[in-house]
């Protein structure tokens, strides 16, 4: 990564993930536009690294003009687009039978629409060298509970993915997945209200603490980095072995068994 000869997007950036991506990247001396809805995170960001590093853009990123706009952005400040980060979220899903047809639309917007639309404005601007991080899920991964719509747009990035990988890699151009577990951000704070969860990620996790919004953007910086340059079509979970292990903690392996 080469510093103030590369310019990112980054969507999602006002907050959690997507906000530890940019400073990770605005530290390595990349441009980056950060993308997000609040703008007093993004002035902040300005504030932190400065105007010759940060192009704050205030997106609906499921609007028509979103992707276009962005894509523009990153040219007129930086004059070139080489990192495409597709982080912005959507949580509180449903089973698939208490999911509505507009919730179902919602999520696939903002989870698979919006993130296909970003790529398929990103790539002519791209050259070789360049890379997109799509952040996914580890519920893309396994089966989980109340998935529902969440899922389906997960899973389904995921495919986008590896299809970017065959079409564009002898471009140079390398697409690759990140799927964080749980990982505490403010989208996910509600969950762990609950000592049910609490307890279904600390006791099958192998590492003794939380994911962080920084555990995850390190890896998409990776991704991005010329040291992952043979690193495509690969999807990357970062989630303390959950989706590969079937490690149960001390104390569920002494519970006593309750029937369902």
């Amino acid at each position: 990564m080469t510093g103030a000869h590369r310019a990112a997007i980054v969507t999602g950036a006002g907050t959690g993930i997507g906000l530890a991506t940019v400073k990770l990247l605005a530290g390595r001396g990349v441009g980056v536009v950060a993308i997000g809805r609040r703008p007093e995170p993004l002035d902040a960001l300005v504030e932190e690294f400065g105007a010759e590093r940060i192009a704050p853009l205030g997106l609906d990123i499921t609007s028509p003009e979103a992707p276009a706009t962005a894509v523009a952005a990153a040219i007129d400040r930086f004059g070139r687009l080489d990192y495409l980060v597709n982080n912005a979220g959507k949580g509180r899903p449903f089973p698939v039978h208490e999911t509505t047809d507009d919730v179902l639309d919602d999520f696939l917007d903002v989870l698979l629409r919006a993130p296909f639309r970003f790529c398929r404005e990103a790539l002519p601007a791209m050259g070789s060298s360049s890379a997109i991080v799509n952040v996914a899920s580890t519920f893309a991964i396994v089966g989980g509970l109340r998935g529902g719509a969440y899922s389906a747009a997960k899973a389904g990035i995921v495919g986008l993915t590896k299809h970017m990988a065959a079409q564009y890699g002898a471009q140079g151009i390398r697409s690759n997945v990140v799927a964080p577990g749980v990982t505490e951000t403010p989208m996910t704070a509600y969950n762990w209200e609950s000592d049910v969860f609490r307890r279904m990620n600390f006791e099958m996790t192998p590492m003794n603490r939380t994911c962080t919004a920084e555990d995850v953007a390190h890896a998409i910086v990776f991704l991005l980095s010329d040291e992952a340059g043979f690193i495509n079509g690969q999807v990357l979970a970062v989630d303390g072995g959950w989706t590969t292990t079937k490690y149960l903690s001390e104390e569920a392996l002494t519970a006593q068994r309750v029937g369902r």
